[in-house]
């Protein structure tokens, strides 16, 4: 391992330029911040989206090109060019949706735009990390300014007590991970994802280099909400306010992913046979766990929460799979996910109002009578999280099991196929219950969306049936990122 830091050219800074615009962008709006009055708050909090989407257009037109920079600590690529425009878009998304939700509850606050950008910026840097020191680093900024979020409203003790479990338990699987990273680096004497790629294939001390990949396993199965270290989840996803759980729901399972697939396969590829099978583990007991609980669940946002953890199985199922085939298939199916997310909690806020947090199934009966759009679009999101063809729900899973079988987990196919029809259950409560129930005792609606608000959120959720027309480009577009 090279033990010395050569001095920078700063022509090697422009590969960083998207994250360098964001980190810039997120001090100013920190001093703007400062000198707003609280009346114009709320520029910060535009100013932030129309960052996230110039960050998105820089990262996508491919400004400041590509290549491996800061002593080979950080690396941009096609894959991390694909998944940092995803990040940046569902970012955007949660920022339109938070607005009037938090306007209307007296709870905005310019740091939680600032936040949000620092989570952003820890997201592109676990996406473009080449080294395990960088991995943590992104980790770490994502998860604290997590935390913050979570606890964001000050004068509610459930958000509070959710916040401290997620601290907690968070703070557990980030030493885990950072143990089984230190593992990792004492089997392999270096911190370089390529170089323990290179050392692990020949290793005389396996054991010690398969002990540091559990660990690390775990660590990142707490970030994605994979069973059994999803304990923080439900609870999490039920106490903070809506446009958090949207955006810590969403957007963060794509750099975990990314994270994954940098450890995983970058530095311990060689070591796959066995970490494969960790996975697939990993996988099976989060779908029969996260789809058996979900069934038992009268709170709409508990219910998405053991659903989040059924689906981080179909993601891991594919991870298990390998390949290319595979790990495009995991990309396409997060990507989907954090839109699903993004709609479901989006449609939350939009029925929610101060005193009623439209989180109970019940809540809902009659919707079709009381608002048509809405009904349809939470039909929208619900048949394609469900994975009813024609929406995209169907496709994403079925590149999945398909992802499993040709990586010879055909077993762990099978897992999967029973516990979509078990899942498709309670997402078809929600229909019903919508669709067909008596809107008579239901709580009353007061639905005031803004034109834009109304328009994004419809776009969202038409986005799950109109992109099965285009399934085809799009896993294209994801399977040359691991090219």
């Amino acid at each position: 391992m090279q033990t010395t830091l050569t001095q920078m050219n700063p022509a090697e800074l422009w590969p960083l330029l998207p994250e360098l615009v964001l980190a810039g962008a997120a001090f100013a709006l920190l001093m703007l911040d400062i000198f707003l009055a609280p009346k114009r708050q709320g520029h910060a909090h535009w100013l932030g989206l129309i960052v996230l989407l110039v960050v998105a257009g820089l990262t996508l037109g491919g400004f400041g090109g590509h290549g491996v920079v800061l002593n080979e600590m950080f690396i941009r690529d096609n894959a991390a060019d694909v998944m940092k425009t995803v990040i940046c878009v569902v970012s955007a998304l949660a920022f339109v949706y938070a607005w009037p939700y938090l306007r209307a509850r007296g709870l905005y606050q310019g740091e939680i735009s600032i936040l949000m950008l620092l989570a952003t910026l820890g997201m592109m840097l676990m996406v473009s990390a080449n080294s395990l020191v960088m991995i943590y680093l992104g980790l770490e900024m994502l998860a604290l300014s997590s935390y913050a979020l979570v606890a964001s409203d000050r004068d509610n003790a459930v958000a509070s007590e959710g916040a401290m479990k997620y601290f907690v338990l968070g703070a557990l699987a980030s030493g885990m991970l950072l143990f089984g990273m230190s593992l990792i680096y004492g089997a392999a004497h270096s911190l370089n994802l390529a170089e323990i790629y290179a050392v692990a294939g020949n290793n005389s001390q396996p054991g010690l280099l398969l002990a540091g990949s559990a660990l690390a396993i775990a660590g990142i199965a707490f970030k994605l909400g994979a069973a059994p270290f999803h304990m923080w989840l439900p609870d999490v996803y039920e106490s903070a306010p809506t446009p958090i759980t949207l955006f810590i729901g969403s957007a963060p399972k794509i750099a975990a992913l990314a994270m994954l697939w940098r450890l995983l396969e970058t530095g311990l590829g060689s070591m796959g046979n066995e970490w494969h099978s960790m996975i697939a583990v990993l996988a099976a007991l989060s779908l029969v766990i996260g789809n058996l609980f979900a069934i038992m669940q009268t709170n709409l946002r508990r219910m998405l929460a053991y659903s989040t953890i059924s689906h981080m199985g179909y993601v891991l199922t594919a991870v298990a799979g390998g390949g290319q085939d595979g790990y495009s298939a995991a990309l396409i199916y997060t990507i989907f996910y954090a839109l699903m997310t993004t709609a479901s909690f989006g449609l939350i806020a939009l029925l929610a109002r101060d005193g009623f947090e439209a989180d109970k199934i019940d809540d809902y009966r009659g919707l079709l009578q009381r608002s048509p759009f809405t009904a349809f679009m939470m039909l929208c999101v619900m048949a394609s999280l469900a994975g009813i063809p024609p929406f995209v729900g169907f496709f994403i899973k079925l590149s999945v099991l398909q992802a499993a079988i040709q990586g010879g987990f055909l077993w762990l196919a099978l897992v999967g196929v029973v516990m979509a029809v078990v899942g498709a259950f309670y997402y078809l409560r929600v229909i019903k219950v919508m669709m067909f129930d008596s809107a008579e005792g239901a709580p009353e609606l007061k639905i005031t969306p803004t034109p834009g608000y109304g328009l994004i959120i419809g776009i969202n959720c038409l986005l799950l049936l109109v992109a099965s027309v285009f399934y085809q480009p799009i896993m294209a577009w994801c399977v040359g990122a691991f090219a």
